[in-house]
């Protein structure tokens, strides 16, 4: 396919604010019940998770005349990095865990792509911009070029995100470990206690996915924040700081459930448990 001019970026539409998910009047009285108690038990972090998601959107906004190709590729894995982490907080509002680590893992891939970009320049995405997009006459169809962008790598830079991918990516694949951690968290030596398709509060769980909601919303607010092809004003980046502040306070606090990464691969999970009222335990994962 011949080279040709890439194609001009046109204006960009985006939502004016984020709110948390609401309570789902047509769902089941435990899917209720699990909306209730994440909403009232996680009120801080969730507090935290939407304005996080807010400053975000403030960065668009004000970003909105900036349409340069490098803004269009930060802005496409971005958008996609938004509505991961908006859908895995409705998920975990209606205590359907299972779903959230395949979407937490790819906000994580989407970030990387974000963050590759910038410190490798963006040659490889001028280079597929320039003929990505066209017709097939073959099949009379529009054509757009896959332009395959491994990024994960950059990850490994960062701590708390390599850290976190690598969980996630463990809790999405199909492991044995990780299925009887997910669908039987009640398990013992004793008894494999499976509840299918589960809708059932679990604080431990529900403390994991918000830390993870928390932590990527405030990577994305700072890998935003550093690139030059947005804007954000003294008062923006003022409010990001007190914000990443406080999303760290509340990811440092000793009592939330929470994953330690040990050196032989493994992971301690401290903390877990279904209700407040529960003994808190350790897992081996």
């Amino acid at each position: 396919m011949s080279e040709r001019q890439p194609p001009k970026i046109a204006p960009y539409t985006f939502p004016e604010r984020y709110e948390l998910p609401g309570r789902p009047a047509d769902a089941s009285p435990t899917v209720q019940d699990a909306h209730r108690q994440t909403r009232f038990l996680l009120a801080p972090d969730l507090s935290l998770f939407e304005r996080a998601m807010n400053l975000q959107l403030a960065v668009v906004a004000a970003s909105a005349k900036k349409r340069s190709p490098e803004t269009a590729a930060l802005l496409g894995f971005w958008s996609r990095t938004f509505a991961y982490l908006s859908d895995a907080c409705m998920l975990l509002s209606r205590a359907s865990y299972l779903s959230c680590p395949p979407l937490l893992r790819a906000a994580c891939d989407c970030l990387a792509a974000q963050r590759s970009l910038l410190a490798e320049g963006f040659a490889e995405y001028h280079q597929w911009l320039a003929t990505a997009l066209g017709k097939d006459r073959k099949h009379a169809a529009s054509h757009i070029e896959l332009g395959r962008y491994r990024a994960g790598s950059v990850l490994a830079e960062d701590e708390r995100l390599g850290s976190a991918y690598r969980l996630l990516t463990d809790l999405a694949m199909p492991h044995f470990g990780s299925t009887v951690l997910q669908t039987a968290p009640d398990s013992s030596q004793q008894k494999l206690a499976l509840a299918f398709a589960d809708s059932l509060f679990h604080l431990g769980w529900a403390e994991l996915i918000a830390g993870w909601l928390l932590l990527l919303a405030g990577a994305q607010m700072e890998t935003a924040l550093a690139a030059a092809e947005f804007e954000a004003g003294d008062a923006l980046r003022e409010d990001a700081a007190r914000l990443l502040e406080e999303t760290s306070q509340a990811l440092a606090n000793s009592r939330r459930c929470r994953a330690e990464e040990l050196g032989d691969g493994r992971r301690l999970i401290h903390n877990f448990r279904r209700a407040v009222s529960g003994a808190p335990k350790r897992v081996l994962f």
